[in-house]
């Protein structure tokens, strides 16, 4: 594989394979140190000659080994319990980590305002009245914002994604 090919799979699944990451281990900053290297160590085997059919699949693996051993690692200092990961990077948990890529991909696009208004309203649960308290601003320009927030993040994510999967992202917002 070269290196430009190499780059775009990177572009193209390191959010996702961020994403998973972070469920494995719940710290942001240890799971993108995790992809990070992961990649590099398949890049390195790549460059030394390995030929791996799936990459795609390899990579999450890859991510997975490196997160379970850093899991282990920090369970011989704080008792961590390993029981609840699973064995395998099954597919439904590859597809789940894709599209809540896509989704935050989505939500970092948005304008900073109308970015800001979304996630104080779907993140934190906050009602338009307080959002509006906190931010100074009216609800009418809470409201503006949501509908506006929406209305981007359905016309972005449906034509990667499909109208079907559009509506799995917003369920947990809705």
């Amino acid at each position: 594989m070269r290196l430009k090919e190499f780059s775009e799979f990177y572009h193209r699944r390191y959010m996702p394979l961020c994403m998973y990451a972070l469920r494995l281990l719940g710290d942001d900053e240890e799971a993108r140190d995790v992809v990070q290297e992961s990649f590099a160590t398949v890049w390195e085997k790549l460059r030394d000659g390995a030929d791996i059919a799936d990459l795609k699949s390899y990579m999450y693996r890859a991510v997975y080994n490196r997160a379970i051993s850093l899991l282990r690692s920090r369970s011989d200092k704080t008792n961590v319990s390993l029981d609840l990961l699973s064995e395998e990077p099954s597919e439904e948990v590859i597809d789940t980590s894709e599209r809540d890529a896509a989704l935050w991909e989505a939500i970092d696009s948005l304008p900073e305002r109308c970015r800001e208004v979304f996630l104080l309203s779907k993140r934190d649960g906050l009602s338009r009245e307080q959002i509006a308290e906190r931010l100074d601003i009216s609800i009418k320009t809470v409201e503006n914002q949501m509908t506006k927030a929406f209305s981007r993040l359905r016309s972005r994510l449906r034509p990667a994604r499909g109208s079907d999967l559009l509506n799995v992202f917003f369920l947990p917002f809705l």
